[in-house]
Parts: structure tokens; sequence; C-alpha cells
């Protein structure tokens, strides 16, 4: 199949070298578009590079979502109460409860680990 795109000339001409890649680059584009857009990771992305620096026990116990994420997890809460998720919102939801899950864990660990200090 083929697909006409008009860019800019600055674009077309860092392009034009890569004329037999193209297919392969709007590939690797697409998946991290698609990345970007789900698991959405969007307002989790914070919570998980936090519990990727190793925060102290306490750090962790403190750990709240942030308003952004808050008011996105009440939206999520209304909309299934009242008219359901789309499929898209429903990953987003499990997602989102995964997280949860890790934040959790991540918080009893640190309960542990003061206790026995």
């Amino acid at each position: 199949m083929q697909i006409r795109v008009e860019v800019p000339d600055e674009l077309a001409l860092r392009l034009s070298p890569l004329q037999d890649q193209l297919p392969q680059i709007l590939e690797l584009g697409l998946r991290e578009w698609n990345a970007d857009a789900q698991a959405g990771f969007s307002g989790l992305a914070e919570v998980l590079e936090f519990l990727a620096n190793l925060p102290s026990p306490e750090e962790i116990l403190a750990l709240k979502p942030s308003e952004a994420l808050q008011q996105k997890i009440e939206d999520l809460l209304k909309k299934n109460r009242t008219v359901g998720l789309t499929i898209e919102e429903e990953r987003l939801w499990q997602q989102y409860e995964y997280v949860e899950h890790l934040v959790r864990v991540a918080k009893a660990k640190a309960l542990l680990k003061l206790r026995t200090l």
C-alpha cells in the first residue's frame, strides 16, 4: 500500500537519505506513540520513577498520588459507575490497579523494615 505524506522541507531533507528505512522508522515511531498514549503510564511514570530511585522507608510510606493522577483515577471511577469504561480506559484502569498493588507491597515492606530497625 502507498501512503502520501507531506512533511516540512527540513524534515524531508533529513528523511531523504533514509527512504528505504521509512517503514521501519514509522513502525518504531508508532510503537513509541502508542506507548505514550497507553499505559499511560502517563500518570504512573512518576510513581515508577520514584520507586526506581530506591527511596527510604519513610519516603515510601509518605508516597501519595499526584493531584493529576488522583483526578484521573476519580474520573475513571465516576465514568465506570455511570456509563462504563471503554476498552482503552479499562486497560488504563488495570494498569493503575497494578501500580497501586506495587505501591502497597512497597509500603508493607517499608513498614516491616522500620519495625525491625
